[in-house]
């Protein structure tokens, strides 16, 4: 668990580089918060990935890719042998895949000018949204 609302519900879930049957997981943190995940559900629906895209450099979003991927190459079992995940936020390697994925990283502290942008759209106001209170 990463997040919790007010009532103590899960808002962001962290998932683990592998899952038990070693499968690669590539994506880390999950919204699962209800209200959350239908607010993103309605910014996509209405061009949000496209609008994201638009408003994000290339650069910053390539970097955002890079750093997710090494903060979960570093959460990889020692010694693991099987096979990796791959690619950035969300799994994709470029562009915007799916802003829940973004969202939920920005939530759980990670610096993602996609997840960002949407806390601004959903009217995040918050000093720091990827601190539970902040």
């Amino acid at each position: 668990m990463v997040l919790r609302d007010e009532q103590g519900s899960p808002v962001v879930i962290h998932n683990g580089p592998v899952l038990d049957d070693g499968s690669p997981m590539p994506t880390r943190y999950w919204l699962v918060g209800r209200q959350a995940r239908l607010a993103v559900d309605r910014l996509e629906s209405a061009g949000g990935v496209r609008a994201a895209e638009a408003a994000v450099s290339a650069e910053e979003l390539e970097r955002a890719h890079r750093l997710y991927a090494s903060e979960r190459e570093a959460e990889m079992p020692p010694g693991w042998t099987g096979p990796r995940p791959s690619g950035g936020v969300g799994g994709t390697r470029r562009g915007v895949k799916c802003l829940h994925a973004h969202y939920a990283w920005f939530l759980a502290g990670g610096d993602d000018p996609v997840g960002r942008w949407v806390a601004q759209r959903l009217g995040d106001d918050r000093p720091d949204p990827g601190l539970p209170g902040g």
